[in-house]
């Protein structure tokens, strides 16, 4: 029944829905088309129990494709921040209309934001998206591609094996299966009045501790494993507190009874998507993977690995990487890729060759004009 009542709410939705024109700081204003060519326009579709907010761009000419992007980690406003305002009128010239939006209640979206929203949930949104363009017959959705960032490493594989009518995936600094924390808070401190020798350290007593948790070694075993890291001011506030024995035999306890969060045999890390490997082996979608070699948020050395071993001995797909020198997770030109120096730096300018790198690519592919 309320399958039924949602799919007619739905439909009611589709039929009265009404794009409004996109500018900063403007009052939105009717349209007589939905997505008028070269015009920016606003458009809502459902997502679960929310409606979700967006912009987006038609090229002024037909258009051959479509490309949806997909949000990194944190809050988003697509239309306060112009987000992707740099690329949206690169790929428009190419041909491509694209679409962004923002995440549940962030910017003109309803719903509660949830900062580690699921993943899964995430993909959900992808889906609903090209779901309801498609359905609108908006310019490009006969031919829908995703771009996405750090977090969407996840999310848009997911995306991608739930609707095989998705063609092609660009991604900027992508995922292993595991959670990048314990690598990022480590490969920082150097620059958090640390040093590379103590971050090895720090390392070492981390795999210690994860791995007196795993094998079911005693509280104070863990203590022993981890007495500098414990103490140490940068990763204390970074991570928060350590766990008590209290916290830490009740957890031992849950994964003795088979409700153990999934974590990685490193750093215990969590793992997002279990079978990662197998999932992105069966992408047969042609793949442009971009990497900061300066990048300290990801392993990006293990990601573009796991790309190669998987989507790369794909005979169904196609996979390009390209990765760029000083230049961070976010691929602006860094001189250490620091969060610090990323938290700093302006003005903010991409590594050559960023913007030509996917532009050429997407025309490589025959998916530009």
């Amino acid at each position: 029944m309320f399958r039924f009542l949602y799919c007619w709410v739905y439909t009611l939705f589709l039929v009265f829905a009404v794009a409004c024109k996109s500018e900063p700081n403007s009052t939105a204003k009717e349209l007589t088309s939905p997505f008028p060519a070269g015009e920016t326009v606003d458009f809502k579709f459902f997502a679960s129990e929310n409606i979700l907010s967006g912009m987006f761009d038609s090229p002024a000419d037909p258009a051959n494709g479509l490309i949806l992007f997909i949000h990194g980690y944190g809050p988003s406003d697509v239309r306060g921040w112009n987000m992707y305002g740099d690329l949206r009128p690169r790929f428009n010239a190419l041909g491509f209309a694209t679409a962004t939006w923002d995440k549940p209640g962030q910017g003109q979206s309803s719903g509660t934001f949830d900062i580690n929203q699921s993943v899964y949930d995430s993909a959900e949104e992808v889906i609903a998206a090209e779901d309801y363009l498609r359905q609108t017959g908006a310019p490009g959705s006969d031919n829908i591609g995703l771009w996405g960032v750090s977090r969407a490493g996840w999310i848009a594989p997911i995306a991608l094996l739930q609707d095989d009518e998705l063609n092609f995936w660009i991604s900027v600094s992508g995922t292993t299966a595991e959670d990048n924390f314990a690598h990022l808070l480590l490969s920082n401190l150097p620059y958090e009045d640390g040093t590379p020798e103590l971050a090895q350290q720090l390392r070492a007593e981390w795999q210690a501790g994860c791995k007196a948790f795993r094998t079911q070694e005693p509280y104070e075993s863990y203590l022993q494993a981890t007495s500098t890291l414990r103490a140490n001011e940068y990763t204390l506030n970074m991570r928060g507190d350590w766990p008590n024995q209290a916290q830490y035999e009740s957890q031992q306890a849950s994964c003795r009874d088979g409700q153990c969060p999934r974590v990685d045999e490193d750093l215990c890390d969590y793992i997002f998507i279990e079978d990662f490997d197998t999932m992105l082996s069966q992408l047969d979608v042609d793949v442009l993977a971009l990497f900061g070699e300066r990048d300290l948020n990801i392993n990006w050395r293990k990601v573009r690995a796991l790309y190669s071993e998987t989507i790369g001995n794909n005979p169904n797909a196609t996979l390009a990487i390209e990765e760029f020198a000083n230049a961070d997770h976010n691929l602006n030109q860094s001189e250490t890729g620091s969060l610090k120096e990323m938290t700093n730096q302006t003005p903010k300018t991409k590594v050559e060759g960023y913007y030509a790198t996917q532009t050429d690519w997407l025309k490589t592919r025959g998916l530009g004009k």
